[in-house]
């Protein structure tokens, strides 16, 4: 696979997530109503969501792509200092 189709695939996801995600909000139920969906729907639709994390997990390494920082398409970091909010002691 080259990376345009791995690419291609990420977008997939993306989106079957997103759009999965948007379903379960739009039927969630509103204060003590009953839940439209049955129990083994509700086990399909977690497993989806564990089958697509697990999928970009596997392209993320296939990328050679570290999830635990934060990609740039144009590939330049922000550039950022940190402050510290520490209150002054009292005398």
């Amino acid at each position: 696979m080259n990376t345009a189709e791995l690419s291609k695939e990420q977008a997939v996801l993306r989106a079957m997530r997103k759009t999965l995600g948007n379903v379960v909000r739009d039927v969630t139920p509103l204060g003590g109503r009953p839940n439209p969906l049955t129990g083994d729907t509700i086990q399909d639709i977690k497993d989806c969501f564990a089958l697509i994390s697990e999928r970009e997990r596997e392209l993320a390494e296939l990328l050679d792509f570290d999830q635990a920082k934060p990609y740039y398409k144009d590939g330049e970091q922000p550039n950022a200092q940190v402050i510290s909010f520490v209150k002054p002691a009292r005398e």
